[in-house]
């Protein structure tokens, strides 16, 4: 049974609802995209299928466009998988169970009660970037829209590294106008976005003998750093929330600043994903009983020092500690507790006490845009290495660059190393624009007044087009999506609808 069947516009959603009935997480999206190709086959459009699985449909200008200028319109098919505890649905092999409710069953979203917004249950609704593959499949479809020649580009894995439009052979493309349709904030035209980098910074470290007598009848401390709100890395660094893993850099410098204690430290682990700010993060150290006061002390001090400093950013954030004899951690997990040496704890604290973090620039021309920033997403504790992943954004390449060399700088202080997985150009604005004249026009016709052209501290797709074709005139836009890459995702329908009219639109005057 159709759950969208009664929305408008019809074939829109009618897309929307069969591409959330295939699994199309990133990493896993050959069904939607073999799904595109027989679209396209089944209405003798004319495609392209790389190796990595994203699809170009192209389909000619309507009556009188025929030798207009090619538009490209773009979007991703991939989409990030989160499930609550309690759903049954594998994300792998499962569709999602859309649902409709009303905008007043939703309190934390303003506006009129009765507006209706599509969700899924327990899951994310993989509106990002669904929404775009919906719009182009309905356009793609339709010989009664006035529009130019059109270039159609589905890509794989942007969530992941935009990777598939890095992968795209750019030379398949005749257009030079591309409308973006990957943003989810509408009455907002997006002409500019940071690049990224993901850095991988590893410190070697030694953990030198077990069996001395400065590790016997000892115990272990497990220190934890909680309840922060997170976010994520570009839209929400600015907003001064508590990054776990910064935090436990910081109270490893307080609590190794006495040399006289045989604190040892075990392991350091936080965060799970480089593009989102940790909410939280542990700390093991090994300890003689006589510290255990002072340990606990610290904890008590630093807790009351955070909540003061993160009191409206970050009200749920604790630390806590908890104590057992090695002996009986070692029973429990199955492990021997082998402590860095000190001259490798030493250097590892240093690192994470140094290391930047958070915003470095602001951008000097738009009021509260953050220009340049980095997060430090992710700790791990391996057998001989501590890794710290880092996403370093930039809305001008040559910041993120720089930024990334003075990471490697402090690392190489400490005997560490840097290894950067991947790399993406910023979208760099450019003035004079076609497109964004045109959008801007439109946009005030049909809601009397104007659009906020901005840049975003993250990431985008366009980056990639523009870098490699600089004479691309590049835009994004979207309607209004709440809560994306959570299982309370949202989509507004009345502002689907309205951002499907100015599409039209724009495609009409082009």
């Amino acid at each position: 049974m159709s759950i969208l069947k009664d929305m408008e516009p019809g074939r829109v959603f009618h897309y929307f609802e069969e591409i959330a009935a295939i699994p199309h997480g990133s990493g896993n999206t050959k069904k939607i995209s073999d799904y595109l190709i027989s679209f396209a086959k089944s209405r003798k459009l004319d495609y392209v299928q790389d190796d990595m699985g994203n699809v170009l449909i192209r389909k000619p200008g309507s009556a009188g466009k025929e030798e207009a200028s090619p538009v490209i319109l773009q979007g991703h098919m991939d989409m990030v998988c989160v499930k609550d505890a309690d759903c049954d649905l594998d994300l792998e092999k499962d569709g999602l169970r859309l649902k409709v409710v009303k905008r007043k069953d939703l309190p934390r979203i303003s506006g009129a009660p009765e507006d209706l917004m599509v969700t899924a249950e327990g899951t994310t609704l993989g509106a990002d970037d669904g929404i775009a593959v919906a719009y182009m499949l309905a356009i793609l479809e339709d010989d009664s829209m006035v529009h130019p020649p059109l270039e159609c580009v589905f890509t794989v894995d942007e969530e992941i590294g935009l990777l598939g439009a890095t992968g795209l052979d750019k030379s398949l493309l005749k257009g030079r106008k591309l409308l973006n349709l990957d943003s989810e904030e509408e009455g907002h035209l997006v002409v500019g976005c940071a690049g990224g980098s993901e850095v991988v910074v590893s410190l070697p470290v030694d953990r030198g003998t077990r069996k001395v007598d400065i590790y016997t009848d000892r115990v272990i401390a497990g220190i934890r750093i909680e309840g922060l709100s997170g976010g994520h890395s570009g839209n929400d660094i600015h907003k001064g929330k508590a990054n776990a893993n910064v935090l436990l850099g910081r109270f490893l410098q307080g609590l190794m600043m006495d040399h006289n204690r045989q604190i040892r430290i075990v392991s350091v682990e936080g965060g799970t994903k480089d593009n989102a700010i940790p909410t939280d993060s542990s700390l093991l150290v090994s300890c003689e009983e006589e510290d255990m006061e002072y340990i606990r002390g610290m904890v008590e001090n630093e807790n009351d020092v955070y909540h003061l400093e993160y009191r409206d950013q970050d009200p749920g954030i604790r630390l806590t500690v908890s104590f057992q004899s090695e002996s009986e951690y070692e029973q429990k997990t199955g492990t021997q507790i082998v402590p860095l040496t000190e001259s490798s704890a030493r250097k590892l604290v240093r690192l994470l006490y140094t290391l930047p973090a958070g915003v470095q620039n602001m951008n000097p021309e738009i009021p509260d845009m953050v220009q340049t920033s980095l997060n430090l997403g992710i700790l791990r504790t391996e057998e001989d290495t501590v890794k710290a992943v880092f996403l370093v954004r930039s809305n001008v390449n040559h910041e993120k660059e720089e930024l990334v060399r003075r990471i490697e700088g402090i690392a190489a202080e400490q005997g560490g190393s840097i290894n950067i997985i991947s790399s993406y150009s910023a979208w760099e604005f450019k003035p004079g624009s076609q497109l964004t004249e045109v959008i801007r026009e439109c946009y005030r016709e049909q809601y009397q007044e104007e659009i906020l052209v901005e840049t975003i501290h993250a990431g985008l797709e366009c980056g990639i087009f523009t870098d490699e074709i600089p004479e691309m005139d590049a835009v994004s836009f979207g309607p209004a999506l709440y809560d994306i890459h959570s299982t309370a995702e949202t989509m507004d329908v009345e502002s689907v609808k309205r951002t499907w009219k100015l599409l039209l639109s724009v495609l009409g005057r082009l």
